[in-house]
């Protein structure tokens, strides 16, 4: 038996005790996560140095090495998002709706675990805590497979997360972290589907579309976020400035983060100069159209490349257009159908925006970087779902979950 085999395995066996294990029970294990992360911060800590050295050796960004640093406040932030999963309700057991048959069948249809979890991921070690926390929560076993830019603290959270499970009286396998980070165990975690129930990819464009491909387990595909901004002709200018910083530079290196800046022509000359006042500020390279160029100067030409990239840091492409149908145009052809925003005081271009722009989140004036679980309330998230079918958008303790019918009768047949 392969060691992918071996870690699915146990996680079929450990599968039934978080399925059928109560409330009280799930939320006592999440108690003791966030209880075991605080008091193990100092171990994370230099766990995660070992790993940032590792970056810094390797010629990682600044901004990529800013998603994968752990601190004491992010390491307290990890341990709160716990903590909120236990506030909220439990999904699991929750009948969704139910029906009497004209020939006396009962059916009631009610939320159940997915099972088996596979999440494979890249550079952000929080994400282990994240995705873990959510799995226990629905009731699922989880197996997770971080980049190895990462693997040092990967493997300490994932030993901390077990042990304090284990002490909430639930097995330690139903939370599993793929120690061995080749390409050969990757491929095999994703045609795991004798014990696989579904695999969920979180990372970037390359990671996502070679889980896609190459997976035989069924897949929930998360998104990369090339993320627009819509500048209207009727936008406040200040707001506008101020969501598009947001929206670009208060962290860069993530999904929701805006990687492209649409500005209507009748408020080009007057916008664009304030925007790139406010980018200067954070170093953000701008790729900007000639009619960009002719009203900032000198400034990076933007290709089609350029406007279909998720660059994942302090860059931009800028586009000057002519009407907000050529900006709905550019989103359709360049978006990823993660995060559109629209800043206008337009009550119709508003409404034409969010009817039109095909994408699992799209703002009117606010930014895009509140896509998000905790945002929106759902606590922590998997990862932004930009497809269609079970989920789509912060995928929450609901999106872990499917259903099941219970069907009561007295002797009927057909």
């Amino acid at each position: 038996m392969s060691y992918v085999e071996e870690l699915g395995r146990k996680a079929k066996a450990a599968e039934s005790f978080i399925a059928a294990a109560s409330t009280m029970q799930k939320n006592n294990a999440l108690s003791a996560i966030s209880k075991a992360l605080t008091e193990n911060a100092a171990l994370i800590i230099s766990e995660n140095s070992k790993d940032l050295e590792a970056a810094a050796q390797n010629g990682m960004s600044a901004a990529m090495q800013d998603r994968l640093r752990l601190d004491e406040k992010r390491i307290v932030g990890m341990a709160k998002s716990v903590d909120e999963l236990v506030a909220l309700n439990d999904p699991v057991g929750e009948i969704i709706s139910g029906t009497v048959r004209p020939n006396g069948l009962q059916i009631v249809k009610t939320r159940v675990p997915l099972g088996v979890i596979g999440i494979i991921f890249e550079s952000r070690p929080n994400v282990t805590v994240d995705a873990a926390a959510l799995c226990l929560k629905a009731g699922n076993a989880v197996i997770l497979k971080g980049g190895k830019e990462a693997v040092s603290s990967n493997k300490c959270l994932g030993d901390i997360m077990r042990k304090a499970v284990e002490t909430a009286g639930l097995p330690a396998d139903i939370i599993q972290v793929v120690a061995d980070t080749s390409r050969e165990t990757t491929a095999e975690l994703m045609r795991l589907n004798s014990c696989l129930d579904v695999l969920i990819p979180r990372g970037g464009a390359g990671l996502i579309q070679a889980v896609v491909n190459q997976a035989t387990v069924p897949v929930i595909e998360t998104g990369t976020g090339n993320c627009h901004i819509f500048v209207d002709a009727s936008a406040d200018l200040e707001m506008a400035v101020n969501i598009s910083d947001n929206s670009k530079t208060s962290r860069p290196s993530v999904c929701n983060a805006a990687e492209s800046l649409l500005v209507h022509k009748d408020c080009a000359e007057k916008f664009l100069p304030m925007i790139a006042e406010r980018f200067r500020e954070h170093n953000v390279k701008i790729y900007g159209c000639s009619r960009t160029a002719a009203i900032l100067g000198s400034i990076e030409p933007a290709t089609e490349n350029e406007y279909g990239k998720e660059f994942l840091d302090y860059a931009i492409s800028v586009k000057v257009v002519d009407s907000i149908d050529e900006a709905i145009a550019h989103i359709r052809r360049f978006g990823t159908k993660h995060s559109e925003c629209i800043v206008t005081k337009s009550l119709d271009s508003a409404r034409k925006f969010q009817h039109e722009v095909d994408a699992a989140a799209v703002y009117v004036n606010a930014s895009t970087r509140f896509t998000d679980g905790g945002e929106f309330g759902l606590g922590a998230e998997i990862g932004i779902s930009t497809q269609k079918l079970h989920a789509r958008g912060p995928m929450g303790l609901n999106e872990l979950t499917t259903v099941k019918y219970l069907v009561n009768g007295d002797g009927q047949v057909r």
